[in-house]
Order: structure tokens, then sequence, then C-alpha cells
């Protein structure tokens, strides 16, 4: 695409990463914490919990998942709010991303990236939940084995791209700079979700394999998890950053066939 012609994709796709590194766990903390508010502890555990069960524990992701879930469940409000500052730092990290990419030396480009990802946070409860209630579901199929797993993998599949629409269509019309027109956010966001969802699918796959993620590091298992987890991270928002492009692509174009209207 034109708008990253001559922009380094890997290395902004590497800092938002490094942004979402030190966010990712506040996020998920608080939108843990603002689900237990609304529908209780008890419930979210119940939700989750064949979930748990179901994933592939050859990293520990049950453990860690169980983990995160509780901690979430037992945060104090200040706690969260302490939580809240990392949190922000995912909406600058992508604001500085795409303000490089398409609008170099904006202003208050960090604060402006901050606060407009608060809305996803304040909206994280409904989000969280409706994917919850689709996962004792799915999680049923993949235990049940055979083609079972297979259909529980394409429900898991729709209820994860139907959540994270919003969301990418939030991000590319107002955390990225620019007003993309509502038709082009909408398609590419949801296209772009459908691929991200895919993408998280395949990370789930990746867990499942026998691999000695170690190996590379002198046998030292987290340190090559934390890699992993974080080369998926990289790759996530390579998609992000595509879909980005591709928003801002119809948009100039819709302004240079407008321009000799206006003349």
């Amino acid at each position: 695409m034109a708008l990253l012609r001559g922009k380094d994709l890997a290395l902004h796709s590497a800092a938002i990463t490094f942004y979402a590194g030190i966010a990712v766990v506040p996020v998920a903390l608080l939108a843990v914490w603002l689900t237990g508010l609304a529908v209780g502890a008890d419930r979210v555990r119940q939700l989750t919990g064949r979930t748990i069960a179901a994933l592939p524990d050859d990293i520990g992701a049950p453990h860690a998942l169980s983990a995160l879930i509780d901690a979430g469940l037992g945060l104090t409000p200040m706690l969260a709010l302490a939580s809240l500052l990392p949190a922000t730092l995912y909406g600058e990290g992508l604001r500085r991303a795409f303000a490089s990419i398409a609008r170099p030396g904006e202003r208050l480009v960090g604060w402006r990236g901050r606060v407009l990802w608060l809305p996803l946070l304040a909206a994280a409860p409904a989000l969280l939940l409706a994917l919850l209630l689709a996962l004792p579901t799915t999680s049923a199929l993949w235990l049940r084995g055979g083609w079972w797993s297979v259909l529980g993998v394409v429900l898991s599949f729709l209820a994860v791209w139907l959540v994270l629409t919003p969301v990418v269509i939030w991000v590319f019309r107002y955390v990225a700079p620019g007003r993309p027109p509502w038709p082009a956010t909408v398609l590419i966001g949801s296209f772009t979700a459908a691929n991200l969802s895919g993408f998280l699918h395949g990370f789930v796959l990746f867990c499942s394999l026998p691999l000695d993620l170690g190996l590379p590091f002198g046998g030292f298992t987290v340190i090559g998890g934390v890699v992993a987890v974080g080369l998926w991270l990289y790759l996530f928002h390579v998609i992000v950053l595509t879909g980005f492009a591709a928003t801002r692509a119809v948009k100039d174009r819709s302004s240079e066939d407008a321009a000799p209207i206006a003349r």
C-alpha cells in the first residue's frame, strides 16, 4: 500500500508491541475486575472454568489464565486505579505508530491515544461478558473431540470476531488520527478483526505443540514463553497496521475523488 511504502512496518509493529507488553496485563486485569463487579466473581469463574480446562497445557496457558482471572477478580479500587495508567499505554502506542505513519509531528499524540483508549476500557465488561457467554459452549465442543472440536473452533472464531470487530472499528476511526469514511472503516475493521480472530486461534494451536521453548535460551522455558508471546503480539500488530493503512488508502482516495467537485 502507498501509505506503507518507505515506512518500516516491522519497526512500527515492534514499537506497538513494546507498549502492549506493558499494557496487556493491566488491561486484562481491569476487564476482569469490571466484569466481576457487573456479574459477580463466581459467575466469571463459572464461565471461564471450562475454557481453562480446554486450553493446551504444554506451555502453561491454563495456569497463566487462571492466575490472571484470580488476580483480576481480587483487585481493590486502589489497585485498579494503579493499573489504569499502564493500561492506557496501549492507546498511546497505537496512536504514536499510526501518527508516525500518517501524520508525523502531531502534538500531544501520547495523551490523545490514552484518552481515546479509555472508552474501550469502559466497554470492556460488555465485550468480555459477550465472549465469556460463548466460551462454555465452544469449550465443551473442544473437549468432545472429533468433528465437535472443529465446530467448537468455528463458533469460537465467530465469537472472537464479533467481539473484536467494534474494538478494531473504534481504533481505526478514533484512536488513529483522521476520520476514514464509515463504510470503509466498518468493512476493513470487520475484515481485520476476522484475521485477528484467526490469528489468536493460531496462537492457541501453537500452545498445543510439543515445543521446547527454552531450547534457544539455555533451557529457560519461562524466557522462551515470554519471547514467543512477544513474537505473536508483534505479528498481531502487523495485521493491525496493515488494516489501518487500508482505511487510510480509502480515505485518501475519497478525498481525491471529492477534490474536483470542490473546485
